[in-house]
């Protein structure tokens, strides 16, 4: 009854719609060419969206303008006036659109229709404005209702589709589970993604709910239990996809597929391992002891699901999800950090990308403003939109990249096929890159694409993180390279005892050993030894 009820509120909100036009711009359900670039805008862009696809068309359009003809100055500099007055009433709009106390909030409340699109009396009066101050109450963001929405959804249809296929399984249902689970998934990671960040969607009034939901939710939607949080929060924004970030794509090419496949085997098949290997490394016992825990209970659940319970719904309930979204989580990663400036890696503006696209914005929480995310973790994501204009100057200033009509999935697709020319189309230049040509962006972005040498991440990061051989071994000697040591003593094990030599960073050290059979460095920075058998020769 109430899975009839959702799929009726849906079908009436699909069929009783019409656009708001946006103070300064067409209707936003009017497919406008983007001046000199590439592709039409897609019909189904969020209204923040729109406005800042507006307002950098524009901006692209004046340059286009004034490169054309040198007499057009004044012109010009009356359009970039005009254009800097436009940007700032986009910026007062769109937080007014986030505004509680302001008459133009608007809240979320589905992904596929914007609130103020909701057109039929009936509907708006008793349903959808009754559903809409009730769900205000219940989470902790007022713009935040479609998160209810969604739980709503997975408590009616994903719970009780993998109830009932434990209790009688059919090969029929079994498949069409998994697809809506497929449907599922994206906008679930995403409403997770804010969960870990914001420590919870819901009122403090539920936090009980709030904290158990994802120990139900989780597993069917592919996730292992707290994984996430903890490979998100505590390692992938403390490293921002440096050399020590395990999802770090700087050691790869990321055109190739063999990269790519290697990228994602080892987080199939290693991450279990690697993230509390990584908390020890970084002298975090307790979070390597709470990763690996929940890891491994996860896994202990589905094998005692799958040997005890029902082996086919467990493998269409838990095993293909888990398989299919650390593929899709991966996919995603490498997407997101395709483009790593090669004077600025570790930047990051010059790190990730900003997507303005609709699976990403519209169904996925604004997920497509991936360095608004990592300039500020904490920000709530229905204010990137407007932090990406507030900083628009700066994201041009550094170089930043921006596209449109694409998503992660598909920019990974195109970067493995080498379609370079296609993800050029789908550049929305910035300062200097509005000067070059189709060629010029390829060149740009093959650029960005290739992967680091390890003498380069030293240079770029520090020594520390390099992954270098410290000595070169010969038959009477062991040089240890300067520029690659800092401050750590070694001690070389041979017949006729054990020689110590202390290197500075400055300064490398050489000293004779006598048929040297064991290398013993002291990590000085960790704590410990690390011992090395050797013979001459041995890089």
């Amino acid at each position: 009854m109430i899975v009839a009820i959702v799929v009726f509120i849906v079908f009436v909100v699909h069929g009783n719609t019409a656009p708001q036009p946006l103070p300064w711009q067409q209707p936003r359900r009017v497919t406008d060419i983007m001046g000199k670039l590439a592709f039409p805008l897609h019909a189904e862009l969020t209204g923040p969206d729109r406005v800042v696809l507006n307002i950098l068309k524009k901006e692209y359009e004046i340059h286009q303008t004034t490169s054309a003809d040198s007499t057009t100055d004044l012109a010009g500099d009356s359009d970039d006036s005009d254009l800097q007055d436009q940007e700032q009433q986009a910026i007062a709009y769109l937080k007014k659109l986030n505004d509680p106390q302001s008459d133009r909030f608007e809240t979320t409340v589905f992904s596929s229709v914007d609130e103020p699109d909701i057109k039929n009396p009936f509907l708006r009066q008793w349903i959808i404005d009754p559903y809409i101050r009730w769900a205000q109450r219940v989470v902790r963001v007022e713009t935040d209702v479609i998160m209810i929405t969604h739980l709503l959804l997975y408590a009616c249809t994903s719970i009780p589709s993998a109830t009932y296929l434990y209790i009688n399984f059919h090969w029929w249902h079994a498949v069409l589970h998994c697809v809506m689970q497929g449907y599922y998934m994206g906008a679930y990671t995403l409403l997770k993604h804010q969960h870990i960040h914001m420590r919870g969607v819901l009122n403090k009034k539920y936090d009980l709910i709030d904290r158990l939901f994802p120990y139900i939710l989780d597993p069917m939607m592919g996730h292992t239990w707290n994984s996430y949080y903890y490979h998100h929060v505590k390692h992938h924004h403390v490293e921002g996809n440096g050399p020590n970030d395990l999802s770090s794509t700087i050691r790869y090419q990321r055109d190739s597929a063999w990269d790519f496949l290697q990228y994602v085997g080892r987080f199939y098949f290693l991450i279990w391992i690697d993230l509390p290997m990584y908390f020890l490394r970084t002298r975090k016992p307790n979070l390597a002891l709470q990763a690996g825990t929940c890891e491994l209970s996860n896994y202990l659940f589905l094998y005692v699901m799958y040997n005890y319970v029902n082996a086919l719904a467990t493998t269409f309930v838990f095993l293909i999800p888990l398989a299919f979204m650390r593929l899709a989580l991966m996919t995603g990663n490498w997407g997101q950090h395709a483009f790593v400036d090669e004077v600025e890696p570790d930047s990051d503006f010059r790190s990730s990308i900003t997507l303005i696209d609709v699976p990403s914005n519209r169904y996925c929480y604004n997920d497509g403003y991936h360095t608004s995310h990592h300039l500020n973790p904490l920000r709530h994501w229905r204010e990137h939109p407007v932090a990406f204009l507030s900083q628009k100057k700066q994201y041009s200033d550094e170089h930043a990249i921006v596209f449109y009509n694409i998503d992660y999935f598909f920019l990974t697709i195109n970067l493995l096929r080498k379609n370079y020319e296609h993800i050029a189309k789908c550049l929305v230049p910035m300062g200097d890159q509005m000067k070059l040509t189709l060629d010029e962006k390829v060149e740009m972005l093959k650029r960005k694409t290739r992967k680091f040498t390890e003498e380069e991440i030293a240079e770029k990061w520090g020594k520390q993180y390099a992954k270098l051989n410290l000595f070169i071994v010969t038959p009477n000697s062991i040089h240890l390279r300067s520029q690659l040591v800092d401050r750590t003593v070694f001690k070389c094990q041979a017949p006729d005892g054990i020689v110590n030599a202390r290197t500075s960073k400055d300064k490398g050290g050489l000293f004779a050993v006598a048929d040297a059979q064991i290398v013993i460095l002291y990590d000085a920075t960790h704590g410990k030894d690390r011992e090395h058998r050797l013979k001459a020769g041995d890089v």
